[in-house]
């Protein structure tokens, strides 16, 4: 089990990697959309992890 310091660490690089991936995506929306759909993905999926580590910091820190 990870400690509530690194729990922090990575939700702030996941949550990073979503906004990045997704900014990248729009910009790429007209000229790449294969590539674009990808970054979305990414984003998505970075996302979701981000998510379920917040659960889980709120859980260490009740």
């Amino acid at each position: 089990m990870k400690t509530i310091e690194q729990l922090k660490t990575r939700i702030k690089e996941l949550g990073h990697l979503a906004a990045d991936c997704s900014r990248k995506a729009v910009e790429l929306k007209h000229s790449d959309q294969h590539q674009s759909k990808d970054l979305m993905r990414q984003a998505y999926e970075a996302s979701k992890r981000c998510q379920i580590l917040i659960q889980e910091l709120n859980r260490q820190q009740n």
